[in-house]
């Protein structure tokens, strides 16, 4: 899965697979979390959004199943 850099003081990069609908976010600690079925719309708003954290925590966190990666 491709993941794109983005700046914020908490995370590192973004990654999305569009055919499986599974958002990777990895975090600056460097931990990986993988969650299942985001919508290809919240991943893009995601993406655009001016403070990766507070859109994160907002519509990401505790929304969807998670599974730790690494």
């Amino acid at each position: 899965m491709h993941h794109q850099q983005v700046t914020s003081s908490n995370i590192r990069s973004i990654g999305y697979d569009a055919s499986s609908t599974l958002l990777e976010v990895t975090f600056t600690d460097g931990s990986t979390y993988r969650y299942q079925a985001v919508p290809v719309e919240v991943h893009a708003q995601f993406i655009k959004a001016t403070s990766h954290g507070k859109y994160f925590h907002a519509h990401i966190r505790d929304h969807y199943a998670t599974l730790r990666v690494s």
